[in-house]
């Protein structure tokens, strides 16, 4: 334990989002004796929640069967419009409701700030007795002589940026207990740990990506539609890359708008934040924003590997829970109802073991029991629907997945079987050489803005003399093949303007195969620098996950840094 102070819990929980809170809140409904701890990296209990987001209240119905009765639930909107749209450059075609598969109705569900939400849950759960500690990342999963894990770490307080000890320095603290339930959200730097530790993801798919970008806005009444949801795929982006958009109307006068770009795209040159950017633009868009004011801005990777792409989630010791998992329902936008579940599920194994006198062994009977729970049988409806996008393109990948969504529906089956995913993410991007960059047009201000203002709406911010938390580990590799090759695009797919690559003067360069600029020496003779600007991070992990040589690492900052987020 490094000499650490040490706290011991029934129930250590790393994550105050849906999964790990619903955890915590179903254990105390199970045994309200049981002491249970929720880490929680961000500053508050919601600082770190981005969601779209409707929410299927399945899981809060199970959970808290009478929130309805109550007056400060944040389930204030519930939906009452539900539309899908395909844009092309100049115009937009509805689909009409009646060729949506049921599972994509989204009457019934409710418009919401997911960190809300959360904080809402949050205080619920310390209400029962569970202990919340937000600011403090945990950093580091500590095991036994017999490699099973008993607990977790926080990260280390004062580090200076060379590694030393400052004035304020203070060592983290060991959290340890029966069963640890990880609950980070996608991508977690635990989570990547375990799995590959305990080889969780053996026999399973490659795991999926997308990146999501979120803006909120305060609109004029006159463009304010209660209830409204309202999805899009199509133009800005090609049909060999998939993605699509979202914009929901709930509370006073608030917009929610987003963009989602699936990570296994090709060209290096494109640049998510700018496309969704470009989006807004469209006619059919544009018009909910005229006189209105943008007022938040975040980023995040969403899980898309679904049903065939969830590792173990059991391992000895505890179990993923979540996002960690990758429970997001790619076509419905959602994940915050299986997370839930999962939570509620994971929290009833616990329960049972520990009321059995068992302690960090393997929950294998959680492990399997989700395939069969209401979490499967949402995954594996839709589990073709990513597949048949990527190996087909936007029109006939959707049109064949809404097919096979049917089938699904109405059978019970698919025709299809279950479809393989192919390559993981980081391995899509091609060559610049095959590309030619993308003149997107500059930002108006307006309606379209750059990363560092949008990154400012965030509320981000880090303590810049502390270890870098982007962590390069061969700068010469990523010079010759991320700059050299690829024509560095970090660049680009960070939406939150982390990642440069400059030359001696401090110019931007743009890499690639050929010349540096336009007459000038090849990409490979070029002196260039990768500066990681981590203070603007917006912990999206998007480059954890997409660069070309698995590289980049992400692992929490210091406790409580990164955005805070308001009503995201």
């Amino acid at each position: 334990m490094s000499g650490r102070e040490s706290m011991e819990f029934d129930v250590v929980i790393v994550g105050a989002g849906p999964a790990g809170l619903a955890a915590s809140i179903r254990l105390k409904q199970l045994d309200p004796e049981l002491s249970i701890v929720v880490l929680e990296k961000g500053g508050e209990v919601g600082a770190h929640i981005l969601s779209g987001a409707v929410v299927d209240p399945v899981g809060i119905d199970r959970l808290l069967p009478g929130w309805r009765e109550e007056a400060d639930h944040p389930f204030k909107t519930p939906v009452t419009d539900d539309q899908f749209l395909v844009l092309g450059p100049a115009g937009s075609m509805r689909i009409p409701n009646t060729l949506m598969p049921p599972l994509m109705n989204n009457h019934g569900n409710y418009i919401v700030s997911l960190g809300n939400v959360c904080r809402w849950l949050a205080d619920k759960a310390e209400a029962l007795g569970v202990e919340i500690y937000p600011g403090f990342a945990a950093a580091e999963v500590l095991y036994n002589d017999d490699g099973a894990v008993v607990g977790v770490a926080t990260g280390d307080l004062g580090v200076e940026r060379d590694g030393s000890h400052g004035p304020n320095y203070q060592p983290g603290m060991a959290l340890l207990g029966k069963y640890v339930l990880i609950g980070e959200g996608a991508r977690g730097s635990l989570a990547k740990e375990l799995i590959a530790r305990f080889g969780l993801a053996a026999g399973r798919e490659p795991q999926k990506y997308g990146i999501g970008l979120k803006e909120l806005w305060e609109v004029k009444p006159e463009n304010h539609r209660p209830g409204l949801v309202q999805h899009s795929f199509g133009w800005p982006l090609d049909a060999r890359t998939g993605g699509g958009s979202f914009l929901y109307h709930f509370d006073d006068n608030l917009v929610a708008v987003g963009f989602v770009i699936h990570l296994n795209y090709k060209n290096p040159y494109l640049a998510p934040f700018e496309e969704f950017q470009r989006f807004k633009t469209h006619p059919a868009i544009r018009g909910t924003f005229e006189g209105g004011k943008r007022i938040s801005y975040g980023a995040r990777a969403i899980t898309e590997g679904g049903f065939q792409s969830v590792p173990k989630m059991a391992f000895p010791g505890g179990v993923l829970v979540g996002c960690s998992a990758g429970l997001v329902n790619v076509p419905r936008i959602k994940g915050s109802h299986n997370a839930m579940l999962s939570g509620m599920l994971a929290a009833e194994h616990v329960a049972e073991a520990i009321a059995a006198g068992r302690a960090n062994d393997e929950l294998s009977a959680y492990a399997e029991a989700w395939r069969t729970s209401d979490i499967g049988r949402d995954l594996k409806k839709v589990r073709n629907v990513k597949p048949l996008w990527s190996r087909f393109g936007t029109w006939l990948g959707v049109g064949i997945g809404g097919f096979d969504m049917w089938m699904n529906s109405l059978f019970g089956f698919s025709p299809l079987g279950t479809l393989g995913h192919g390559k993981p993410d980081h391995e899509t991007l091609e060559p610049a050489e095959k590309h030619r960059p993308i003149d997107y047009p500059k930002p108006d201000g307006v309606l379209t803005f750059d990363r560092l203002s949008s990154v400012f709406l965030s509320n981000t911010n880090h303590e810049e003399d502390q270890p870098v938390h982007l962590q390069v580990k061969d700068m010469e590799l990523q010079k010759a093949s991320e700059f050299s090759i690829f024509a560095g695009p970090s660049t680009r797919y960070c939406p939150a303007a982390v990642y440069e690559w400059v030359d001696d003067d401090g110019n931007a360069l743009a890499g690639g195969p050929g010349a540096a600029e336009k007459g000038g020496p090849a990409a490979e003779n070029v002196h260039a620098r990768f500066v990681i600007n981590a203070q603007n991070c917006v912990h999206c992990k998007t480059c954890d996950i997409k660069d070309p040589n698995q590289n980049i690492n992400w692992v929490p900052p210091q406790g409580g840094e990164g955005p805070v987020y308001q009503n995201m």
